[in-house]
């Protein structure tokens, strides 16, 4: 039960990005987020979450420190700041990385399969981090967000379910993801959305993170897309990216509207904390790119 992170160990910024401490704490996101029952030895378990959610936030606070500064000055109006929030798909962190192109025209099926591991190794999927996020939100976000989530689960219909549809993809490709065999940064994009939407100290940034997947996901989904059709996928074994190309420029503009304006015009002084978690995510995301092209491309 007890995971390979020791959690005694001092909180420094050498600590968090690095593989030992991203399996010790993907493996940790593992234990606690799966249903069971009652445990014996409740309070070990209790003492080892304690020390190991400290460690999160840790890791998770170092994430914020390097955007801080730049999302304190964005616009606190819901006018100018859903105008810079929409503006992130041009120029927020990792957008136009040329990985995707690659993928998209050049990639070969053993390559799209590694990307694929590396992807597939987040421990919460879209379904549940909207699902952590909406508790007690104010209505119209809290709206939004179930709407959102009633789209992930296929509206009611099992085949139409997102996280079983790219479970579907992973078993067509072939692949086993592990946290063993995922670079630290994946593995480190995952966990900051997981701390993100489990802790409600941060749901705002929550937010901020999962409204910016919605904003930047459509080009990137699209071109994956191509390449999965290029190496010779059906049209149904690569539907999860061929409606997220589409569908999620939808997500993107409602939840702008119905999740992000409503609350800043309530309340301007969410917009750093919403700020915070579009470039902290968006950061994890461009740490990925770049580290995925050194693999495949060196």
């Amino acid at each position: 039960m007890a995971t390979q992170l020791d959690p005694r160990a001092s909180i420094g910024a050498s600590q968090f990005l690095n593989d030992r401490f991203q399996q010790g704490l993907a493996r940790w996101n593992h234990e606690r987020l799966a249903p069971g029952l009652p445990p014996e030895d409740w309070r070990a378990i209790e003492d080892r979450d304690n020390r190991m959610h400290r460690l999160e936030i840790g890791f998770l606070e170092e994430l914020r420190a390097e955007v801080r500064e730049e999302a304190a000055a964005v616009p606190t109006d819901a006018d100018g700041f859903i105008a810079w929030f929409e503006d992130l798909k041009a120029s927020g962190a990792g957008q136009g990385d040329p990985l995707f192109p690659w993928l998209a025209e050049q990639a070969t099926r053993e390559e799209l399969c590694w990307y694929f591991e590396q992807e597939a190794a987040g421990e919460a999927g879209f379904d549940d981090l909207v699902a952590y996020t909406q508790v007690k939100l104010p209505v119209p976000a809290k709206l939004e967000l179930a709407r959102n989530y009633w789209d992930e689960m296929g509206r009611g219909n099992a085949k139409g379910m997102h996280g079983p549809m790219l479970a579907r993809l992973v078993e067509t490709m072939g692949v086993n993801p592990a946290i063993e065999s995922t670079v630290w940064e994946s593995l480190a994009l995952a966990n900051a959305m997981t701390a993100m939407a489990t802790t409600r100290h941060y749901a705002w940034h929550s937010v901020g993170a999962l409204g910016v997947i919605e904003l930047t996901a459509p080009g990137r989904s699209a071109m994956v897309a191509q390449g999965l059709r290029r190496i010779g996928l059906s049209d149904s074994e690569r539907r999860y990216f061929d409606l997220h190309a589409v569908l999620d420029v939808k997500h993107s503009a409602d939840w702008n509207r119905e999740a992000l304006r409503p609350s800043l015009e309530q309340n301007p002084a969410l917009a750093a904390a919403i700020a915070e978690g579009a470039l902290l995510r968006l950061n994890c995301g461009s740490r990925c790119f770049e580290r995925y092209r050194a693999h495949l491309w060196g």
